[in-house]
């Protein structure tokens, strides 16, 4: 009871019904705007007359296919309803009242938040520093003998920042033994644009105690069906798979994974919109005298210099839905996730408006 329930970015059909709108756009919920791979869709096609049996528990072909991708053992590797599922389980194994800790940045993703919950264990929230960036010597510092899970999402939700390599490695190096570090790559695939994005597979091929967390939900557009995975020591795989739920991915997940993952013009071309999406939007904020994140996610957050709720309600009565700073531990951001080149236009046409009304 003493937990929120998760917020999600709101439905189109809610604001539909609720402002009498027939045009409205939801740019609140880090989707890939231009849809999965046809490839994809064709697999989901192909195994949807086998829904009567329970999918492979094991999810051997999908792990297979991850690990090959990636040059590590299937052992390695383990499947999730989403990353969200795994780690709500690395809370399960790692953590146990409050002589364990979970130290993680601020803000971050919530779900962290809600790992310790469960788990009745201590948290500790690190603040970003004064460019929206894990601080890495005060995250170190915060660790003590109780920590045994530390998170590191990078790049970051809700920011987009990034850690580079050596802030990265720091952070491994310094890592209390008893703990775990959590890589929560989650928008891997737009983070590599960065010139100094860690390597995190090569680091735990060298034998870092790390796990590694990424999702199709995003660059490979399945956020429907949920697809995540995690790439770690055989140690803590095992632990996971002791409590993971049978048949935690669907049959149809299971053929639509593999067949984005083999979808490289896909990817390639969905990180090139994106990134010519948040320069569209960085210009136009540098020209209204407005700041942003530099962000190497598929979203980018405006500090808007006055209540993010405020510019957030104007917006949805305009039929543009984003998300609200005051959720995210950003008061007067907004955090818009990048859209196609059309909505991109609804947006930034909506956003002047609202800018210059509420100024």
């Amino acid at each position: 009871m003493g937990m929120r329930p998760y917020s999600p970015g709101k439905p189109i059909d809610e604001v539909k019904r609720e402002l009498g709108l027939s045009d409205v756009i939801k740019l609140a919920s880090n989707e890939n705007p231009i849809g999965p791979s046809p490839k994809a869709v064709e697999a989901i096609k192909q195994a949807a007359s086998g829904i009567n049996i329970y999918p492979d528990a094991a999810a051997h072909d999908l792990r297979e296919a991850i690990a090959k991708k990636h040059g590590v053992s299937p052992d390695q590797v383990v499947v999730g309803n989403g990353s969200d599922e795994l780690i709500h389980y690395l809370g399960l194994v790692l953590l146990e009242g409050d002589e364990t800790e979970l130290v993680m940045g601020d803000p971050s993703f919530v779900r962290y938040i809600a790992s310790a919950q469960l788990s009745d264990a201590r948290l500790t929230k690190v603040p970003l520093d004064n460019t929206w960036t894990h601080d890495i010597p005060a995250m170190i510092g915060a660790c003590t003998d109780k920590t045994r899970l530390i998170y590191l999402a990078n790049p970051n939700n809700p920011t987009g920042t990034v850690v580079g390599k050596t802030g990265v490695e720091q952070l491994i190096d310094d890592t209390p033994e008893d703990a775990l570090l959590v890589l929560d790559e989650a928008y891997y695939e737009f983070g590599t644009e960065h010139p100094d994005f860690p390597d995190s597979v090569e680091l735990l091929k060298q034998g870092k105690p790390i796990c590694i967390l990424r999702t199709l939900s995003k660059a490979y557009g399945l956020a429907g069906i949920r697809v995540g995975y995690g790439i770690a020591p055989v140690e803590v795989i095992d632990a996971i798979n002791r409590i993971r739920e049978p048949f935690n991915v669907n049959v149809l997940a299971q053929a639509a994974a593999i067949a984005a993952l083999d979808d490289q013009e896909h990817l390639d071309h969905t990180v090139r919109l994106n990134r010519e999406g948040i320069t569209r939007v960085e210009e136009k904020c540098r020209a209204m005298g407005l700041k942003t994140v530099q962000s190497y996610a598929n979203f980018i957050c405006i500090d808007c210099n006055r209540p993010g709720e405020e510019v957030f309600n104007e917006l949805v009565k305009r039929g543009v839905i984003v998300r609200s700073g005051h959720v995210l531990g950003m008061p007067t951001h907004i955090r818009v996730t990048i859209g196609t080149e059309n909505e991109m236009t609804q947006f930034l046409n909506a956003f002047e408006t609202v800018m210059a009304v509420t100024a």
